[in-house]
């Protein structure tokens, strides 16, 4: 992931104008790091079948997270979240403005797909390519999920309800991770398997962020902690206990497909997965 990262410094989005802060603005959250667990994924597939084509991969791992990344600054607006700490630093819209904070996530959203256009694949799978990352991210996908959890926001919804709004805000993306990995290099039977653990897998994150938002502080979460009250998050509607339990239940089922997986991806995500899967534990 080293190398992903110095590609990821190299090819920063620039923007020369007579905008003071514009560039920086775009290039900020990016620079602030984060987990890089969508690119990882991704990445995981590719090295498990084609370690040739890694290098091409980091185009695509850096469109899902530009897109990603775009997302936690909206997410984080006032008229969303109005979080004021995201990946240990201030968050756009109180380093900057509110205006600046939406223009540098409207970038970055599109640059994903400049950045994909020009990946060095065939035509077919650029196109396909961006069809999994629009798709999943965008009318039926992530956006879907945060209208669905601002629209309801004070409104408790049934642990259904909140599973298919999470499956939209979260797990889909982290799903087009593994499938536009499978994509890249060619393993077109083994793209909807993963795609369907990625939603369980998602679906894990998502309730494990829930866990950690009320038993981390601020600091250690690198964003704002216990902010999730009025929020139909899985804690919010079990309860902190039966949380864990569903954590824990979908954790155990994740590892047991990994040892599903063939030797060369059951050996990637042995070493890329157990630590993500069992974060709520620690």
């Amino acid at each position: 992931m080293q190398n992903f990262e110095n590609f990821l410094l190299n090819h920063l989005p620039t923007s020369k104008s007579i905008h003071p802060t514009y560039e920086e603005a775009v290039q900020k959250m990016l620079l602030a790091g984060g987990k890089r667990f969508r690119p990882a994924l991704l990445l995981g597939v590719v090295n498990a079948y084609n370690p040739l084509l890694v290098g091409g991969a980091y185009h695509a791992a850096y469109a899902i997270e530009l897109l990603h990344t775009y997302s936690l600054i909206h997410d984080d607006l006032p008229s969303m979240d109005n979080s004021p700490l995201r990946r240990g630093e201030p968050t756009l819209h109180v380093l900057f403005d509110e205006v600046t904070a939406i223009l540098a996530g409207d970038a970055l959203n599109t640059y994903a797909f400049e950045v994909l256009s020009n990946a060095p694949f065939s035509d077919f799978t650029r196109v396909e390519l961006i069809r999994e990352l629009a798709t999943n991210g965008g009318l039926n996908g992530m956006v879907l999920g945060q209208a669905i959890d601002c629209y309801f926001e004070n409104k408790m919804l049934s642990l259904d309800d909140v599973k298919a709004l999470h499956i939209n805000k979260t797990a889909k993306l982290i799903a087009a991770s593994l499938k536009m990995g499978a994509i890249i290099v060619g393993e077109e039977k083994l793209a909807q398997t993963l795609y369907d653990f990625g939603i369980k897998l998602g679906l894990l994150f998502q309730i494990q962020d829930d866990i950690l938002d009320v038993t981390q502080s601020s600091q250690e979460a690198g964003k704002l902690t216990n902010n999730d009250e009025q929020k139909n998050s899985f804690v919010t509607i079990l309860g902190l206990d039966e949380a864990l339990k569903e954590a824990n239940t979908l954790a155990l089922t994740l590892l047991q497909e990994i040892e599903s997986f063939d030797e060369k991806l059951k050996n990637e995500f042995s070493k890329l997965l157990t630590h993500y899967i069992n974060r709520h534990k620690n």
